[in-house]
């Protein structure tokens, strides 16, 4: 069974197995969760491919880990992830220069901006959240059967549980309220996620699909986006309340690397509400495990990305 951390064994960065010799790739890494996530793989000797939009940011982010880590094994990569031609060209980087990847965070994201498109004109939130991140394991899928222990750990939020997907207005066409979008991103992670690993099993696939959430947690991400009430509520109302990134980090560092964990399992903090705390198994919202639903995404996902996974669906 799950080792499941408890408040008198709680779980910190320095029980992450020993990651030498294993490479990671961990979108949004200039910032935040993903910088976190980064600073803590290298840390246990992790390779780590920093997949970032800006390369500037993630030269600085980089700089920042091999100030306190020298020696510290990091590469920097440009991913746009709402933009598929983007995504494209890094996963054909990476196999021109890698026989294999251990681990894969899907971890960046955007929240509550006003409504905008990517560049194949999806909805931005949808684009960046969910259809960059599916398009990018699908294509990446082939290197991590052949890793160690592979893992994809895809990032939701506690969101996702008061979300529905509206498969009719995926778009926002008729009509669009930034943080009701951001919170059906996240159900589709979670959607997604699971049925990742619904699928991977079914195949018979080494490769284990883990979804984390983080709480709440003090970064960009309330900030850099919304505008108006949002951005006032989640960048400063509500800022006493959020933990640190390396706090909200710990639950996807958890699915990531901890012995146990198996496929389809929630991550989350253990504190009240899941705001906050060490890391431990919580539930997934009755929407997020349905199988028509899983379904239905995985069919919409891959004829908005045009990535076919290589391996059949599940009866």
């Amino acid at each position: 069974m799950t080792e499941n951390p408890t408040p008198k064994q709680p779980w910190t960065v320095e029980r992450i197995p020993d990651q030498t010799g294993r490479v990671a790739v961990v979108t949004g890494a200039n910032s935040g969760l993903g910088l976190a996530t980064a600073r803590a793989l290298a840390r246990r000797g992790g390779r780590v491919i920093l997949a970032v939009r800006d390369k500037e940011k993630g030269r600085r982010a980089v700089a920042d880990i091999a100030a306190g880590q020298p020696g510290a094994k990091l590469e920097v990569r440009r991913l746009d992830l709402a933009d598929l031609d983007s995504v494209r060209a890094f996963s054909d980087a990476l196999h021109a220069e890698r026989p294999r990847l251990d681990l894969l965070v899907n971890n960046a994201g955007v929240m509550a901006p006003p409504r905008s498109s990517g560049a194949q004109g999806h909805e931005l939130q949808f684009a960046a959240n969910h259809l960059g991140h599916f398009a990018l394991t699908g294509l990446l899928l082939d290197l991590l059967e052949q890793g160690q222990d592979p893992r994809v750990t895809t990032v939701t939020s506690v969101n996702h549980r008061k979300a529905r997907l509206d498969f009719d207005n995926l778009n926002g066409e008729r009509g669009y309220r930034p943080m009701v979008f951001y919170d059906r991103s996240k159900l589709a992670n979670a959607v997604f996620g699971y049925e990742l690993h619904r699928r991977l099993e079914a195949s018979g696939s080494p490769v284990r699909s883990v979804l984390a959430h983080p709480g709440y947690t003090a970064t960009r991400l309330q900030t850099s986006a919304p505008t108006g009430l949002v951005k006032l509520l989640f960048g400063r109302v509500l800022l006493p309340l959020a933990q640190r990134p390396e706090a909200g980090a710990l639950p996807q560092l958890y699915a990531a690397t901890a012995p146990g964990v198996r496929g389809g399992e929630l991550i989350g903090p253990d504190g009240r509400g899941e705001l906050r705390g060490g890391p431990t198994r919580v539930p997934l919202a009755p929407a997020a495990t349905d199988a028509e639903t899983g379904r239905r995404l995985w069919e919409v996902s891959e004829e908005l990305t045009d990535v076919r996974f290589p391996f059949p669906a599940p009866a």
